[in-house]
């Protein structure tokens, strides 16, 4: 069995203030490009993990044992197996980048490990049993339905806390709203060379150091979504879509996140905005930045690549409007 996997583009957090009863909410984009793919069989006892001749980078290789490791032992607990399991890692993507790839392979493993038993798991159900969607549910709901998504977040009564997705136990939240995202528009995704990036002990404490966030930041962004941000989506405005990405980091939660950024980061958001970019964004902590574009405006990746040079990577990709798939 193959499960293939997307990733996502974490546009924000929408409520980090709370007043209101309920905090996290995200929205976000399922993408094409990078993508996980997993092959997986039954064997008697023990987890063995293998990997392409073509994966050669330590930092992938030890994300992916560390969370195939974990997801595979909770869902055979959780199923009470009593048999194991062989992995082979066919393609993965860097960790702590900006595109939730431990999500992904976390739901891919426990998903295979479901299937091969013949349980019927819902995708939600698989995060519980993971121990993801503690804060976002973008990246369960890119595993699971694909395209642009926003979630409801958590109420006080259950998640009294800010935390990262990594550091929560509680459940994922409810999907709000799904839709397909534009065929005919384009991503643009630069990645910087940067010196270190937010995770771990790290990231918890920027959410205990900058939460509860001023709770007018949170009232503005959250009409930025409702007002701006979807309808233009639905509306195939892509000019005033990217508007809405811009505003949107330079609100709340994105705010913090982007001003934390090196320098680097920060004038490559500038930049691609000065080659005509649709709206310039960061995915979560970065350093991924992603602009959208289309024919008239597609000058943005020959000008980005020469901007960028040496020091970092840039591609181009495509929503992806639906989500996992299962080869068998």
């Amino acid at each position: 069995m193959i499960i293939k996997t997307p990733s996502r583009l974490h546009f924000g957090l929408i409520d980090l203030n709370g007043s209101y009863g309920r905090t996290d909410g995200g929205i976000g984009l399922t993408i094409k490009k990078p993508n996980f793919e997993l092959f997986g069989e039954e064997t008697e006892k023990d987890i063995i993990i293998d990997f392409d001749e073509s994966l050669t980078d330590e930092r992938i290789k030890e994300e992916c044992v560390n969370k195939i490791n974990s997801a595979a032992e909770k869902t055979i607990d959780h199923f009470n197996l009593d048999n194991g399991f062989y992995f082979k890692v066919e393609n993965a993507y860097f960790p702590h980048a900006g595109f939730g790839s431990g999500t992904q392979i976390g739901l891919a493993t426990s998903k295979m490990i479901s299937e091969f038993s013949g349980k019927s798991t819902s995708s939600i159900e698989l995060g519980k049993i993971v121990g993801r969607g503690g804060t976002s549910g973008i990246g369960i709901f890119s595993f699971d339905k694909g395209g642009f998504i926003l979630d409801g977040g958590h109420s006080l009564k259950e998640k009294g806390t800010f935390l990262p997705s990594s550091a929560s136990k509680t459940n994922p939240p409810q999907l709000i709203a799904r839709y397909d995202f534009p065929e005919e528009w384009d991503i643009l995704i630069a990645i910087p060379k940067v010196q270190s990036s937010v995770s771990g002990k790290k990231e918890i404490n920027i959410f205990q150091d900058y939460c509860p966030i001023v709770k007018n930041e949170v009232e503005k962004l959250s009409h930025v979504i409702l007002m701006n941000l979807i309808p233009f989506l639905l509306e195939k405005d892509i000019e005033s879509f990217g508007k809405s990405i811009d505003l949107i980091q330079t609100i709340g939660f994105k705010k913090v996140e982007v001003n934390l950024q090196e320098d680097k980061v920060k004038n490559l958001m500038n930049k691609i905005r000065d080659f005509g970019g649709y709206g310039v964004g960061m995915s979560s902590f970065g350093p991924t930045i992603f602009s959208v574009y289309d024919k008239t405006n597609k000058n943005i990746i020959k000008e980005t690549k020469e901007y960028l040079g040496d020091d970092g990577m840039v591609y181009t990709t495509k929503a992806q409007n639906f989500g996992h798939k299962i080869y068998k």
